[in-house]
């Protein structure tokens, strides 16, 4: 038995803690025993706070609990585990259920984490009324976090304290103690490029997916590809990145005038350009050729089918995978890794 500074006897509860690193600052990880200093009890008394069990008094358990707010503590599940009944779990964020491509990757990452013995929780950011609210019950069901999280600010507080494996960062995504999944399609635009070049391509609409007013990095990308090519390029915002978007930008560029080639910021553009293209009685190659981003199932579905610059899901879900569990493993790297996936250029009927 051990005796906390407000005189409440507890019952010595041998529980492992695995030790969180700080994923917002340089030093290391918040422990139980910070813990337990900074609210003048015993290490067992903060277990049995963090684990809301019996034996503890209602004063010294929010001491506790504000302590462990105070300095981003979480308990690892793997902890937990020894005092409640529950599974290796890890959570997924998503941006759009209702774009095709968080679907597949969802898939594939429910597929492999499965294959080694991880369940997922899943979450769709976009269609939630309050997405730290959601984030933080993510994080309190899971023992870390993987996902498309955005901007570093949005998810910064909601998941302070917990592993977590960005997918596709932008620039300002990361923190600097995060690991993160990049993915990198510039080698495979070069080739695009280089194949647009070599048919005769002389001009290309770049049709961009980013909120009206700004231009993203993915469609400057396509288009310094381009240009080291001779191709001249230019770029169209579609303002969205639905089939609808596609379509409405494609009637536009009718209007005025067809280039000799699309290059649109993903594969679901594409498609909605393409259907646009049918509709009008302009055909694919011939009259202009049509080039997306992201290799979805959707553009093998289509007539033609679409050329693409491919990512490997099952790939980018791996390394996420990965690099979440061996953050959790106390015997892992102490620092966080950054890991590459590349897109490829896949030539289709549509280029």
């Amino acid at each position: 038995m051990t005796a906390d500074q407000d005189g409440s006897r507890v019952e010595d509860v041998r529980i492992d803690e695995v030790v969180r690193r700080d994923r917002r600052g340089g030093r290391a990880g918040t422990t139980i025993e910070d813990v337990a200093r900074a609210a003048g009890v015993s290490r067992q008394t903060v277990t049995r706070a963090m684990n809301d069990m019996v034996g503890i008094s209602a004063v010294t358990k929010s001491r506790v609990l504000a302590a462990a707010k105070d300095l981003h503590y979480r308990p690892s599940r793997f902890g937990r585990g020894l005092a409640r009944a529950t599974h290796d779990t890890l959570g997924l964020v998503v941006a759009d259920l209702t774009n095709p491509y968080y679907p597949e990757f969802a898939a594939a990452l429910v597929r492999y984490a499965g294959s080694l013995g991880w369940n997922v929780v899943l979450v769709d950011t976009v269609h939630a009324q309050d997405r730290d609210r959601v984030l933080t019950g993510l994080a309190s069901q899971v023992d870390a976090v993987i996902g498309y999280l955005g901007r570093a600010g949005t998810w910064a507080e909601p998941l302070a304290g917990m592993t977590v494996v960005s997918v596709d960062p932008p620039v300002d995504g990361l923190l600097p103690r995060t690991s993160a999944v990049r993915l990198d399609p510039r080698p495979a635009m070069r080739e695009a490029a280089a194949h647009l070049a070599a048919v005769g391509v002389r001009d290309v609409v770049v049709v961009d997916g980013d909120v009206q007013g700004k231009v993203s990095e993915r469609a400057r990308a396509v288009e310094a590809a381009l240009g080291q090519v001779g191709v001249r390029a230019r770029i169209v915002n579609a303002g969205a990145q639905e089939v609808e978007a596609g379509r409405a930008v494609t009637r536009r560029l009718v209007e005025e005038g067809l280039p000799d080639a699309v290059f649109a910021w993903n594969d679901i553009l594409a498609v909605g350009a393409l259907a646009t293209f049918t509709e009008r009685g302009i055909s694919v190659p011939a009259d202009v050729r049509l080039v997306g981003i992201d290799g979805l199932s959707l553009g093998t579905f289509v007539t033609p089918q679409l050329t693409t610059l491919a990512v490997d899901m099952a790939e980018v879900a791996r390394q996420a995978v990965d690099l979440a569990v061996a953050a959790l493993d106390p015997a892992g790297p102490a620092e966080p890794e950054v890991r590459h996936v590349r897109h490829v250029f896949t030539p289709r009927g549509s280029a």
